[in-house]
């Protein structure tokens, strides 16, 4: 069948209940119609977005990924996926692998070990802006059953979209002084949206037209077909590159089931706040009148939105589905009620019987998060140190004891008692860095997040962080300065939700606690796409004297390819 097809096969694996399911993937960019208005996209195998992976719990993905883009290096990151046992298959650039060039192929593998909803998404530059993202569903293993009853399930990536291309994107940022992205010309659910037109154009006070699609339209909307009295599970993942969304239903409950992969404490809500990098899934009945179809929307909150809502339809089958609603879409909330975001964030527990997090931590950490300068150049620091990944990946340079792949002196654990997170800080000026920080293994992890002011004075956004590797307990979130030896007093040890991904929200912290239980080198990063560009992360290793064999292609650039080179031919 060749490479260009998916090989979709699923080979039985030395149990009964696993199975192998391999692919073979070509990357490459084409012309799309993402928003109805042409541009360039990364496709896989030709789809954008990419192809759906379905599998169950215990099985072993194999995916052979091609470059075919002329110019660029490529990765792919399983969002969500532990890699216990794998972690050079992260598919994190520059930190547990090398880019793969253009013309090579690289084989990840690895074993998926609980059901979830996931992604996977572009990991070198800013691929994930350009398209580079599918879903990643994994079912409940053969024999077992999730403690979910519906009837259909729907399975929604959502994703913002530029008509700049990403090249320029990253120039304009590294520029001095910076060229901004500015905010989304669309939102796209599935892949698709519409620019300069609505579904909803006769309830708008805007211009916009009624939007018409031809047959094959590749950017008309998904809508989403269902039978009365029934429930469907709608697979929630958002994708984005900066926007925080407000997904709704019209006229229908939402009772929110699994975030991140994690069965949390069912409740009910007439709407979701979803960050990038966020998964979810909620159960949705049929119980409206049957005579009527009814608009979903994703909404942008947390920033004040220049980009219009995105809008489907929720097709009851007894009437057409290209009968619009009668009445308005739901109406996004205020993009910056920050307070309500934080009411729905504090609602999620976990699920009744998951573990719980240790009583006390062995180390802990605590992140300041400012906006900062070098040279004229604006960039995100943590601890006043922007970091910048080195040409070889951390995880070769621990695995092969390489002492000058990066600077193996620690970056600060902490920030000075007196910096004013209120204020635009009075030090403008950070560093670049490349340290990170090591942990022994089977230790218990605090990291503390703390936002602080932009900057520009009254400036400080939500910044959804993401942890490769793991998944984490949110203890608490708080406002202002985290006080230790105080704040903890609040943590949530009884039923904190397991996430892999948590919103810090503005001049407030977030506290995250996890067991340094998986040996690797880990990600840390604020999951906006051009805040980790201009240097909003870290890195996090641990029990590296553990770290099995590792495929010498994921690692033949930098100062290991001539490591490799010299221990293959001595």
């Amino acid at each position: 069948m060749g490479m260009w097809w998916i090989v979709a096969v699923a080979i039985l694996a030395h149990t009964a209940s696993a199975a192998v399911r391999e692919y073979a993937w070509e990357v490459e960019y084409k012309f799309g119609w993402p928003d109805c208005k042409e541009g360039m996209v990364m496709a896989v195998n030709g789809q954008f977005p990419g192809p759906t992976i379905h599998a169950l719990a215990g099985d072993t993905i194999v995916v052979h990924l091609t470059n075919k883009l002329a110019t660029e290096g490529l990765v792919i990151h399983w969002h969500g996926i532990r890699q216990l046992g794998s972690p050079w298959a992260d598919g994190a650039s520059g930190v547990t692998q090398c880019a793969i060039s253009p013309g090579e192929t690289f084989t990840y593998n690895f074993t998926v070990d609980k059901p979830g909803t996931h992604f996977y998404h572009g990991h070198y530059g800013m691929q994930r802006s350009a398209g580079l993202y599918g879903s990643l569903i994994i079912d409940a293993a053969k024999g077992k059953k999730e403690p979910l009853r519906y009837d259909g399930e729907f399975n929604l990536l959502l994703s913002d979209w530029w008509h700049e291309d990403v090249l320029s994107q990253e120039i304009g940022l590294s520029s001095r002084p910076m060229r901004w992205i500015g905010e989304a010309q669309s939102i796209l659910i599935n892949g698709r949206g519409q620019f300069n037109c609505s579904l909803a154009a006769q309830f708008s006070s805007t211009s916009l037209p009624t939007c018409t699609f031809k047959e094959g339209d590749q950017c008309a909307p998904q809508r989403l077909h269902v039978e009365p009295n029934k429930t469907y599970r709608i697979r929630l993942a958002s994708s984005t590159a900066l926007a925080s969304l407000n997904f709704a239903v019209q006229g229908h409950k939402l009772v929110v089931v699994e975030a991140d992969g994690n069965y949390i404490t069912p409740f009910t809500t007439d709407d979701i706040d979803i960050y990038s990098g966020e998964t979810y899934s909620v159960l949705l009945t049929t119980d409206q009148d049957p005579s009527q179809n009814y608009y979903i929307t994703a909404g942008v909150r947390g920033r004040k939105p220049n980009t219009p809502p995105a809008l489907t339809v929720l097709n009851y089958v007894t009437v057409p589905s290209s009968q619009l609603p009668t009445s308005p879409p739901p109406e996004t909330p205020r993009w910056n009620d920050f307070d309500r975001s934080k009411n729905f964030s504090k609602k999620i527990f976990a699920a009744m019987g998951s573990p719980s997090p240790p009583e006390t931590f062995d180390e802990r950490l605590i992140l300041l998060n400012t906006q900062n300068l070098i040279d004229g150049f604006t960039k995100w620091a943590i601890n006043n140190v922007s970091l910048t990944v080195p040409g070889t990946p951390y995880l070769g340079s621990v695995k092969y004891n390489l002492r000058t792949g990066f600077n193996r002196s620690s970056p600060p654990k902490d920030y000075p008692v007196d910096y004013d997170i209120m204020n635009p800080p009075q030090n403008r000026n950070t560093k670049q860095g490349n340290g990170i920080y090591v942990f022994p293994f089977n230790v218990t992890v605090d990291v503390i997040l703390q936002n602080a002011n932009g900057l520009n004075a009254n400036a400080s956004e939500i910044h959804p962080w993401h942890l490769h590797g793991h998944d984490f307990w949110v203890l608490d979130y708080g406002e202002g300065k985290f006080k230790p030896g105080v704040d903890e007093k609040t943590y949530n040890l009884k039923n904190p939700p397991l996430r892999n991904t948590v919103a810090l929200y503005p001049y407030g912290w977030t506290a995250l606690r996890f067991v340094t239980d998986n040996p690797g080198v880990w990600f840390f990063h604020c999951h906006i796409e051009p805040h980790l560009h201009m240097g909003m992360g870290v890195v996090f290793a641990e029990g590296l004297n553990r770290i099995g064999k590792v495929p010498d292609e994921a690692l033949g650039c930098g100062l290991t390819k001539q490591f490799l080179m010299n221990r293959n031919n001595p």
